[in-house]
Formats: structure tokens, C-alpha cells, sequence
């Protein structure tokens, strides 16, 4: 089996996709062991580190990489299979900040009204019970909430020599925070350069549908991801699949512009698996779907639209790239 170890030193770190060399070349059939930082770098540490004072904008939203990918060309798909997702530290950390998240004016959302109050919370985090424990920062008031890691970040690099922050989701990827994207769960990417250059960061513990304060429970991540490569296959939008569903994702602003991409692109891409009309897809997609929301906070913001394979009747998805993954990913751990 070939494993690729990467940990970046702080400097490695990347915040755009686009517009960097890459820091290794991975052959397809690799599995990348990786080390990703938070979206503040590490650096928020307790209630006192508020990120406007210990972070530097745009220095915020880091991500490992980017990793050429040997043969990839634009018009092929990107396969990452996301083996493990675990925790790397025994905290969390999440915050309101000031003029970002749904619920408060913005400078894209511009209202008279004071900003909120820039305020930090800190996660114990219990790998073994699985469980993060959320404290009120006023008051008593404390609960346990299930450990369900994800990241909200992977991408390639965009097309046509762009470079993109990595906070900004779109046709690429990005910062589309859904917690869709969690451990046994493929995500197909459309190559727009060659080596595709993907790159993978913004661990969370556990996020809301939504992300609806801008940050979620946010965490360095010790990531295992195996990786395949799918010639002459165009995928217009990032997709997602696991062993029961078919997802496609969609960013822009507003909102309703996100889901209709989403479902746009499911409808399409149920019609192409099934043989179906593409009314007929049309209404299978309508009556037996699923939207779960990404992000309603970021600079575009992000919906999926999700179908039950059960309902396509067997569909050969990307020529079975995911089962291949997964058991390349299950022969991993069985050595571990």
C-alpha cells in the first residue's frame, strides 16, 4: 500500500486553492495521512485569545496542501475518500465575531445596528466517549453533544489561472462546511489544472446545518484520505457519495441560487445514471430527495442536495469509485 505522511509546519500552510506549488506528489491509489490546523491556526487557545487579536486577516481558514496528483488533467474527476477524521487535541474552540454569520449585519448585509460582541467558547473534547461538552460562557448551563467530525474544507485548485481564498466555496470546493462530509463519505471533484492540486482543512467536531454563528466546533484533525483518479470524467460541481446516498453541493449568494444549483445538478446527474428522462429524474429527485443546508455564513454559501441510492436501482457511480475506496480504506485500518 502506498501511505504518504504529511504534517505542515506552519509555514507549509496554504490559504488559497489556486496560485501555490505543490507540497507533494501523491500517485493515484495513495493514502494520505495528514495533519490539518484549525480555522484560526491554533492560536485561539482559551476565552481571553479572541481571533481579532491573535489571528491575521486573511491568515484565518488554513488548509494542508495542495498535492498534484499524478496524471490528473482537466476534464477528470478527483476521488477522496475520507477513510478517518479524528481530533487532534483534547479542546475545541468556537466564537461569534463581529459583522460575520447569519444573524447579523454584514458588510455584504449592511444595517444600522451595533455589531455583536466578538466572544470565544471552549469545547472539551473526549475522543474515547466520543463526545464534545458545550458550557455556557454565562451561567451554569452545560450539555454533551456527539463527536461527528467533518471538515468544512477541501478543494482543487479553480480554472483559468485563479486563486481563491480558502473561505469561499464554489465550482472548485472550498469552505462548504457540510457536515455531509464526515468519515466513509467520497467527495468527487471536477480537475481544472493539471495535478488537480486539492487541499484539505477546517476540522469540526460537530457543526449545526447552517454553521449559522460562522464557526463550529473547530478543530485540528488527524485525517486519513485515500485517493483516486477517474479519466475523462467531467464533474461541473463538487459530489458527494456514501454508502447510501448520492449528494451534489452548490455555492453562490443568494441562498435559493445555492439550492438551485444543488438540485440542477442531482437531477442531471440522477438522469445520467439512471437512463431517465430528464423530467422524469426531475420529479424522482423532487418527491424522494433531501436538501441539508451547508453554510448560510461564508462569502458564498453552500446547499446539497441528497437522493438515496436505493432509489436509482443499483447505478454504477463513477465506475464504483467509492466501494473501491472504502475497501482500500478498510484495508488501511485493518493494519493499524
Amino acid at each position: 500500500m502506498n501511505i504518504v505522511s504529511y504534517r505542515p509546519r506552519p509555514d507549509d500552510l496554504a490559504y488559497t486553492f489556486g496560485g501555490r506549488p505543490a507540497v507533494e506528489s501523491v500517485a493515484p491509489g495513495a493514502v494520505l495521512e495528514l495533519y490539518t490546523e484549525d480555522c484560526f491556526g491554533g492560536r485561539v487557545r482559551g476565552p481571553g485569545d479572541l481571533p481579532s487579536q491573535v489571528c491575521e486577516f486573511p491568515y484565518l481558514n488554513p488548509v494542508t496542501g495542495p498535492f498534484h496528483v499524478e496524471g490528473a488533467e482537466p476534464g477528470d474527476t478527483l476521488a477522496l475518500h475520507f477513510v478517518s477524521i479524528e481530533p487532534a487535541r483534547d479542546w475545541a474552540v468556537s466564537t461569534t465575531f463581529p459583522h460575520f454569520g447569519a444573524l447579523t449585519s454584514t458588510h455584504t448585509t449592511a444595517t444600522l445596528q451595533p455589531p455583536l460582541e466578538e466572544a470565544v467558547w471552549m469545547y472539551e473534547v473526549d475522543a474515547a466517549r466520543r463526545t464534545v461538552r458545550y458550557r455556557a460562557r454565562r451561567g451554569d448551563f452545560a450539555v454533551e453533544m456527539p463527536l461527528d467530525p467533518m471538515h468544512g474544507t477541501v478543494g482543487v485548485a479553480p480554472a483559468a489561472a485563479e486563486a481563491r481564498m480558502t473561505i469561499t466555496p464554489d465550482a472548485h470546493g472550498g469552505n462548504m462546511d457540510t457536515p455531509e462530509l464526515r468519515a466513509g463519505v467520497t467527495v468527487y471533484l471536477g480537475v481544472n489544472v493539471p495535478g488537480a492540486l486539492f487541499a484539505i482543512g477546517d476540522g469540526h467536531c460537530r457543526q449545526g446545518h447552517g454553521e449559522v454563528c460562522g464557526t463550529a466546533v473547530e478543530a485540528a484533525m488527524n485525517t486519513v484520505v485515500a485517493v483516486e483518479l477517474i479519466k475523462g470524467a467531467v464533474t461541473p460541481w463538487p459530489r458527494l457519495e456514501d454508502d447510501r446516498h448520492i449528494m451534489s453541493t452548490g455555492s453562490a449568494r443568494p441562498l435559493e441560487d445555492a439550492y438551485r444549483i444543488s438540485q440542477h445538478d442531482l437531477v442531471t446527474w440522477t438522469a445520467s445514471l439512471t437512463g431517465l428522462d430528464e423530467l422524469d429524474a426531475y420529479q424522482l429527485v423532487s418527491q424522494g430527495g433531501e436538501a441539508p443546508v451547508g453554510n448560510v455564513c461564508d462569502t458564498n454559501y453552500t446547499m446539497v442536495a441528497k437522493l438515496p441510492k436505493a432509489y436509482l436501482n443499483g447505478p454504477d457511480v463513477y465506475g464504483s469509485a467509492h466501494a473501491r475506496l472504502r475497501a482500500l480504506g478498510e484495508e488501511y485500518l485493518s493494519t493499524r
